[in-house]
């Protein structure tokens, strides 16, 4: 499954402009492809921040030939370095360069299809005739794992929050922002080496965004595909960071100006989380980090029930069902828990 074409001609949509920054670290021959579905982008004007996270290998050199290969009006390649070494770091750092009205995150292991760019603007456009500022706009998007094969990930047009933490709906690649309401957040956080756009997601949605959604067919395709993704391929190697970013996560929906009955929830679907890891952490063979962390979550459900009987008698012995479907790799409890909690 593939977008690239060989030959592609761009039709400007109009003159809006639109950033699209990726930072790079260590993919000299994995970040090609994704620079090539780039440069075919049907709208123009684009502006494409090439962020290397100094790189030990031939990536800066990679991204300095793509520049001086597409030089034209229209189309403005910018390379910068970050040496903090975190891709949050370095999305910030392309960020602090972007120019357009809107921006697009992207991974350079990940593709785009030829009028990704241009249907985001055709979403505006259609909203600013109707009198309406749109602030993120939501995009379907395709998931490649390392057997070949595809799925569509998870895109719903409600109960937004709910869906985002579950099916990360506003992960790196999935959105497109407005700049200045961008500006107005705190970006990205640098310090979390992992699970960086699913906290951002999140402190989005608190900031109250104007949300559209783009339908059609999938115009992104994620790479789960292997070790050198960089969604990885397990996760007991990094334990603990996990952790870290839910408790943030928590903390955020406390803080929030949300009314108490979505605060309970979300913080629910939080804990539901935590029980999903401890059951990744079962399916690698770590039961030492799964039993200690699914106690964990059990004990944070119960309390926000008050132990009471719909605790004891319906989620009680359904989040144990969901925790051992989950532990042997079975899909869909996700549905389950987003009425459940």
């Amino acid at each position: 499954m593939h977008f690239i074409k060989k030959s592609s001609t761009f039709t400007p949509v109009n003159t809006m402009e639109v950033t699209i920054i990726i930072p790079v670290y260590n993919r000299a021959d994995v970040v090609k492809a994704t620079l090539e579905s780039v440069v075919t982008q049907t709208h123009r004007p684009l502006q494409v921040i090439l962020v290397d996270n100094y790189s030990t290998d031939d990536t800066l050199q990679v991204l300095e030939n793509f520049k001086k290969e597409h030089p034209g009006e229209g189309f403005n390649v910018v390379i910068t370095r970050e040496e903090h070494h975190t891709a949050g770091a370095a999305r910030n750092r392309g960020f602090e360069l972007s120019t357009g009205e809107w921006v697009l995150f992207f991974d350079s292991d990940d593709l785009m299809d030829e009028h990704l760019v241009e249907s985001y603007v055709k979403v505006i456009n259609r909203a600013q005739k109707a009198g309406r500022q749109l602030d993120i706009i939501s995009a379907r998007s395709s998931l490649v794992f390392p057997d070949g094969s595809t799925r569509q990930a998870p895109f719903h047009k409600r109960d937004i929050f709910a869906q985002h933490i579950l099916h990360a709906q506003l992960a790196t690649q999935r959105y497109a922002v407005r700049r200045e309401f961008f500006a107005g957040t705190d970006g990205w956080n640098i310090n979390l080496p992992g699970w960086n756009d699913w906290e951002l997601g999140l402190r989005l949605l608190l900031a109250r965004p104007h949300i559209a959604y783009m339908g059609g067919k999938s115009r992104i395709i994620i790479n789960h595909n292997g070790a050198d993704s960089i969604t990885g391929t397990e996760f007991h190697s990094r334990h603990g960071q996990w952790e870290h970013v839910i408790d943030i996560m928590k903390n955020e929906v406390r803080c929030s100006q949300l009314k108490a009955k979505y605060k309970t929830r979300y913080e629910r679907l939080l804990e539901y989380r935590r029980m999903v890891l401890a059951a990744q952490y079962e399916r690698e063979g770590c039961s030492d980090l799964s039993i200690p962390l699914c106690r964990q979550a059990y004990k944070a459900l119960g309390d926000s029930y008050g132990n009471n009987r719909r605790w004891r008698w319906l989620v009680a012995p359904v989040t144990r069902r969901l925790f051992a479907r989950i532990a042997t790799g079975k899909r869909g409890s996700a549905r389950i828990a987003r009425l459940l909690y």
